[in-house]
Formats: C-alpha cells, sequence, structure tokens
C-alpha cells in the first residue's frame, strides 16, 4: 500500500471516528456509532499493516500480535460479566498508558533516524511528555481496576502534606525534563527518563487512591481522558496522524464528560484530576457516625409491593448498582411491560453517575430492551417526583440520598440527587442497610412515606412480576 493511499485511509478512519462520537451521543443511534467505530478501527489497523511503514520482516510478528490480541479480547468478551465492565475499562485503559510508556522508551533508543537542531528537541519533548501521561494512566488506572473489583478499599487515602507533594513531583518532573533534553546522549538521559517515570507511576497511584470510592465513576471516564492523550502522545512520538486524531478526540470528549459528572457530583474538577488537590468536598463526620442507622425503617413485601405497583398511575424505576450485580435489568423490563399494558405512566430515572462507570444503567437497560424514550436523564425527571404516585429504587444508594441537600456536613453534600422522597410512596430494594459506595446513611429509608424490600434484587422482582400478573 502506498503512502498516499494510506493517508487516504487514515482520513477514512478519522471520519469513521469522528461519526462515531456523534452516534454515541444518543441511546438510539447508539448501535451505529459503535458500528461506526469498528470500521474505523478495522480501516486503521488494516492501513497500518499494510502501509509503506511496516517491512516485509516485521509484517508476520503484527500479524501474530492482532491474532493474539485480539483472541484476548474475544475472550474477555464473552466471560466478562456486566457487572465487571467498569473493572475491565480500567484495565483497557491502563494497557494504553503501557503502551504509551513502551513506544517512547523505544523511540528514545531507536537511533535509525537521526535528528538535529529544533526536530531533536522537539522529539524529545514529544517522548517525555507521552512517557509521563502514558505511566500516570497505566499505574491510575491498575489502582482505579483494584478498586473497582473490591481488591482495594474504596476510602480516600490523603496523605499529610499531599498537596505539597504533588507540587514537588511537578517541580522534579520539569527539572529532569530540562535535563533530559538536554542530555548529549541517549545514556545520558534514560536516567532523568527513567527518575520521571517513577515519579509519573507513584503520582498515578497517590492520585487514584485518594479519590473516594463514591467518585470511581468520575475516575473511569478521566482515565478514559487520559488514555486518549497517551494516544495522541505516541502519534506524535510514531509520527502517525490518525494517532493524534483519534487520541485527541478521546481525550477531549473523556476530559468533557469528566466536567459534566464532576458537576453532576458537586465536585471540584480540578480537584478530581489533579489526586484531591484542593476542596472536592466538605469536611467528612466520623465514618462510624456516618454509616449508623438513624431511624427505623417499614419493611415491605414483594406481593405488597405488586398492589401498590397495581393501584398506581404513574411510577418512576430508579436503577442502581444493585440491579446490575443482581442482573435483574430484564426482569424489570418484564415488570415495565406489564404495567404499561395495564396503563400504569412507567419511567426510569437515570443519575449521571449510578453504577461505576459513566452511562452504566443506559447500557443494562439498553441491553433489556427497554424503550428509550421512557428513560429519562436526572434534570429531566427530577422535578416530576412530587406528581409521581410510586418511585421504586432499585440497589441505589448515594444518588438517592436526601442528605445531599439537607446535610452541610455530609461527605456528598451538594451533589445533585434523584429526590425520590417527594414522590408520593418510595420503595427502596436493597439486601440490606449497609451504606452506599460513599460510606454515608442515608435518612430516605427512614421517611414515613418509605418502604424497604429486603432481599436480593432479581429474587424480590421476580417475586413482583409473578403477582402482577396473577
Amino acid at each position: 500500500m502506498s503512502q498516499s493511499l494510506a493517508t487516504v485511509a487514515y482520513i477514512g478512519a478519522a471520519i469513521l471516528f469522528i461519526l462515531s462520537l456523534g452516534g454515541l451521543s444518543n441511546p438510539e443511534t447508539s448501535r451505529r456509532g459503535n458500528l461506526f467505530g469498528m470500521l474505523g478501527m478495522a480501516l486503521a489497523v488494516l492501513a497500518t499493516v499494510f502501509g509503506p511503514r511496516v517491512s516485509p520482516a516485521g509484517m508476520a510478528w503484527i500479524v501474530g500480535a492482532l491474532v493474539v490480541g485480539g483472541g484476548i479480547g474475544l475472550y474477555a468478551a464473552k466471560v466478562v460479566k456486566m457487572t465487571q465492565m467498569p473493572e475491565l475499562v480500567a484495565l483497557m485503559h491502563s494497557l494504553v498508558g503501557l503502551a504509551a510508556c513502551l513506544v517512547g522508551f523505544a523511540s528514545y533508543v531507536d537511533t535509525s533516524i537521526q535528528l538535529t537542531g529544533a526536530e531533536k528537541a522537539i522529539h524529545e519533548v514529544e517522548i517525555y511528555v507521552g512517557i509521563l501521561i502514558g505511566a500516570v494512566t497505566f499505574s491510575g488506572s491498575l489502582i482505579a481496576f483494584g478498586k473497582l473489583n473490591g481488591k482495594i478499599g474504596g476510602k480516600p487515602l490523603l496523605l499529610p502534606g499531599r498537596h505539597w507533594m504533588n507540587l514537588l513531583a511537578l517541580l522534579v518532573v520539569i527539572w529532569f525534563g530540562r535535563e533530559f533534553v538536554r542530555a548529549e546522549t541517549i545514556a545520558d538521559g534514560m536516567l532523568p527518563l527513567i527518575v520521571m517515570t517513577v515519579i509519573a507511576l507513584l503520582f498515578g497511584v497517590h492520585m487514584v487512591m485518594a479519590i473516594g470510592g463514591a467518585d470511581m465513576p468520575v475516575v473511569v471516564s478521566m482515565l478514559n481522558s487520559y488514555s486518549g492523550w497517551a494516544a495522541a502522545a505516541t502519534g506524535f512520538m510514531l509520527g502517525n496522524d490518525l494517532l493524534i486524531v483519534t487520541g485527541a478526540l478521546v481525550g477531549s470528549s473523556g476530559a468533557i464528560l469528566s466536567y459534566i459528572m464532576c458537576q453532576a457530583m458537586n465536585r471540584n474538577f480540578i480537584s478530581v484530576i489533579a489526586g484531591g488537590f484542593g476542596s472536592g468536598a466538605p469536611a467528612k463526620k466520623g465514618d462510624a457516625a456516618a454509616a449508623e442507622p438513624q431511624g427505623e425503617v417499614t419493611p415491605v413485601s414483594a406481593q405488597e409491593t405488586a398492589e401498590m405497583l397495581r393501584d398506581a398511575k404513574s411510577v418512576i424505576i430508579v436503577p442502581g448498582y444493585g440491579m446490575a450485580v443482581a442482573q435483574a435489568q430484564h426482569t424489570v423490563n418484564e415488570i415495565t411491560k406489564t404495567l404499561r399494558g395495564q396503563g400504569v405512566n412507567v419511567r426510569f430515572a437515570i443519575h449521571p453517575v449510578a453504577g461505576r462507570m459513566p452511562g452504566h444503567m443506559n447500557v443494562l437497560l439498553a441491553e433489556a430492551k427497554v424503550p428509550y424514550d421512557i428513560v429519562m436523564e436526572m434534570d429531566e425527571i427530577n422535578d416530576d417526583f412530587p406528581e409521581t404516585d410510586i418511585a421504586i429504587v432499585i440497589g441505589a444508594n448515594d444518588i438517592v440520598n436526601p442528605a445531599a441537600q439537607d446535610d452541610p456536613t455530609s461527605p456528598i453534600a451538594g451533589m445533585p440527587v434523584l429526590e425520590v422522597w417527594k414522590a408520593k410512596q418510595s420503595i427502596v430494594m436493597k439486601r440490606s442497610m449497609a451504606s452506599g459506595y460513599a460510606g454515608v446513611d442515608n435518612p430516605l429509608f427512614y421517611k414515613e412515606n418509605n418502604r424497604m424490600l429486603f432481599g436480593d434484587a432479581k429474587k424480590m422482582l421476580d417475586e413482583v412480576l409473578v403477582a402482577l400478573k396473577s
């Protein structure tokens, strides 16, 4: 394949990636958007593999790598549960960061291209920045993976003087960057490059460890942005225009999404992306006091829940991570169809950070074939709760916690929440009275108009469905 043909293929792939992002902006077009993205990536890979920059000797190695990587990807897609998708996404981000680091070191020791003057300086800056971003992405994503799968606790690790540590690390990285660019030989430049890499790896660990478990959806989005910038940096190192464009698209869209989610959670954007630099939330109460039950709850049975739903004229369903864990989305869809068949107005209320990654609940509901037109975002539906007969919460906690509005000392104070307590009757489905990811008690559970349906969400909803159809 000639260089000109490869360039045309790259342009086509870039257009497909842009169309993919446009398609993913709306649930109705998301399937088409994914298709555009897959076609664009296939075109990009083929243009790269068969392009002029790959020698016949290296062709077999690249094809072998594609087969191995593709096989691993197919296996992961088949065995990974929907509830494990957030941690899989975090793990994939770590691989992008690792790739950026490896490409950076390989580019630095590559002597096949001799550069001088300004070109040499620019290339070395590209390498330095690329490895820096890649290392932060790699280690930060691994910590996020550990937090998401429960191997690392969700409580933020706030080291004394962490802000000064971050500032000192930044100054050291800048100084070593100066020494790296001024190095006369590869051996001279290797030491500052390695020192910077170690600092970046430690910062990635510190950055994500300092972020609380309740903010993990923002972390996933933020790491998605970092992986995009790492890919863009790799593109500069390799002189690959498509990597630059694609990385910039991913990086900028991830940053915008992170900003939107920070607004939805009343978090300081700079605080989150810089590992707790600044004030992201109000002062936290003692952990024991925060998680301690503050009242009496009124339990309800599945049969009674079905009777309440049958008598209602309007119902709003709020799905949470508990629905994902129980894999109850298909039963929820069956209940929705049954109620709508009986003339009940059923809608879904989605909080921007419900679940463990952006759009987690939307994906689950789409998988169960819930109609898009009844799935509403928080801002669209929050004002409708006072006119709603029943609000049923399935495995959600922090996103329906009135303490966010009523308690200025709460760790989630100021976070916009779904105001389910304003409905005429609310029903919360939970396995137990355990606190949510933020580790705070929920006053909603003790309100007079609230009922608690305890048990596995799938089992309880199956019983509700049977009762509704009887």
